[in-house]
């Protein structure tokens, strides 16, 4: 017996598939008993499972199960919640891997899989892996023991209390939009334990997101939160995307607070406790984020975009903490190295008290930038990447000062822009950042050209 994926399946951070077209039920078996085959193979007994809020999540949790089991792998059921919590699961119990299912921000009717593997991030050649394994219907057999078993526990108490373990805050006024996704009984539970007055938008977990898409990257889905601070007149808003792992927050004054600037206000108070430590920020972050962290005696490292090569980045160089423009933030201390963002509204809270100032201080002494959002251009698959191969060399040819680490990231006397392919769709990604709109506006003029010279028209752009 052998299966094969949908061609569009494997990604490289993650599993993921349309409900009903690419993904099914036998693809969520196929993915645990190749999953579990890897474990046995590797000397493990026991994967951890857990599901978000999504209508087909809990169908695609009892296929998946089924396919642990059937490699003689045993399963620790923990249930609804968001991807975190799983995380969580995979780092305190006796586990030897982790699987969240889950469609993260993406529309309702897609759905997917995240992993870790014996506490390091699954990604790339190993995702490709499971492909190869189930392609070849090379899985382990059950052996004389028999099917492994499956175990249910409750761990969301246990969960929030480790969210609130050593809290050095202080009280707040706070706005809480879970946005009906996977973390709202989190949110509840947590917020009941701070102190501070808590006022909580769309806890409800519910798989149709009947008030706005959970994805607080996209200004538009912040309206409620803005809102809400605005009527309560509130210190700061915190909203979290469909499975809890990346943060949005905006400061009192109703402004949103992106990624790389809760990454300034997060690095601040680690600065203080951790002299010289190193932060990682991925290619798209501001330039302000760099110098501000160097200014602050630390070391700033620009890496590659992508949760799992985050974190890999971060065991490698002891970093205690990293972020990501899209709001996913990683504590490695006093935390374990995981992106969480309940555990990143609570670090918030806490930056605010040691730093002295109110978040909407924090987010008004930082530098005025000017910059585009994420630009995002569909192009041919197998296009991508040999286009900003084609840009490097003409940038090369010209003598520009360009970063590579992650496709092309070009500084000039007036800002920077980036044009990287994107390692999970078939699009590019582009950003620009300076001091102010004309500047701004020769950037995009560069990004243009560039894009022309190669054959690409900006035109409308892809979605997320």
């Amino acid at each position: 017996m052998t299966h094969i994926f949908h061609a569009s399946m494997l990604r490289e951070y993650d599993i993921r598939g349309v409900v009903g077209d690419t993904l099914s039920a036998a693809d969520a078996h196929a993915i645990g008993r190749s999953f579990a085959t890897l474990v046995k193979r590797a000397g493990g007994k026991r994967v951890a499972v857990g599901y978000d809020g999504r209508l087909s999540s809990p169908m695609l949790e009892a296929a998946l199960v089924e396919g642990i089991n059937a490699a003689g792998v045993d399963a620790l059921r923990v249930g609804l919640g968001p991807t975190p919590m799983l995380y969580y699961a995979a780092s305190t119990e006796d586990v030897d891997g982790g699987i969240q299912i889950t469609g993260s921000h993406n529309p309702p009717d897609y759905n997917g899989f995240k992993m870790v593997f014996q506490g390091r991030p699954f990604f790339g050649a190993d995702i490709q892996r499971i492909g190869e394994i189930a392609a070849a219907g090379d899985w382990e057999a059950v052996d004389a023991g028999g099917e492994g078993t499956s175990e249910s526990i409750d761990i969301v108490d246990a969960y929030v209390d480790r969210l609130v373990e050593g809290f050095a805050g202080g009280a707040f006024r706070i706005g809480w939009d879970a946005g009906n996704g996977a973390a709202g009984t989190v949110i509840e539970k947590l917020t009941a334990r701070l102190p501070g007055e808590h006022h909580l938008l769309f806890t409800d977990i519910d798989g149709h997101f009947p008030n706005h898409h959970p994805d607080p990257t996209v200004e538009a889905n912040l309206a409620d939160l803005r809102k809400l601070v605005a009527e309560k007149s509130l210190d700061f808003g915190v909203a979290f995307d469909g499975d809890g792992d990346r943060i949005g927050a905006i400061d009192g004054q109703g402004r949103v607070i992106w990624g790389d600037q809760l990454l300034q206000i997060y690095a601040e108070a680690t600065l203080q406790d951790i002299p010289g430590a190193t932060i990682i920020a991925d290619v798209k972050a501001s330039q302000a984020l760099f110098d501000r962290v160097a200014g602050m005696g630390g070391k700033p490292l620009m890496w590659k975009t992508g949760h799992s090569l985050i974190k890999a980045k971060m065991k490698e160089t002891g970093s205690p903490l990293a972020g990501e423009m899209s709001g996913h933030i990683f504590f490695a201390d006093r935390y374990y190295g995981y992106d969480d963002a309940p555990y990143a509204a609570v670090r918030l809270i806490e930056a605010a008290h040691k730093l002295g100032k109110s978040v909407t201080e924090l987010r008004g002494d930082m530098p005025a930038m000017v910059n585009t959002p994420e630009m995002r251009f569909q192009v041919d698959e197998v296009r991508k990447f040999a286009i900003v191969d084609e840009v490097l060399a003409r940038l090369t040819a010209s003598g520009a000062r360009v970063d590579r680490t992650d496709g092309a990231r070009v500084m000039t006397g007036d800002g920077w822009w980036l044009l990287r392919a994107s390692n999970t769709q078939d699009v590019l990604v582009a950003r620009a950042e300076a001091k102010d709109e004309a500047a701004l506006d020769r950037l995009i003029a560069a990004i243009d050209d560039q894009l022309e010279q190669s054959g690409v028209a900006r035109g409308p752009q892809a979605a997320h």
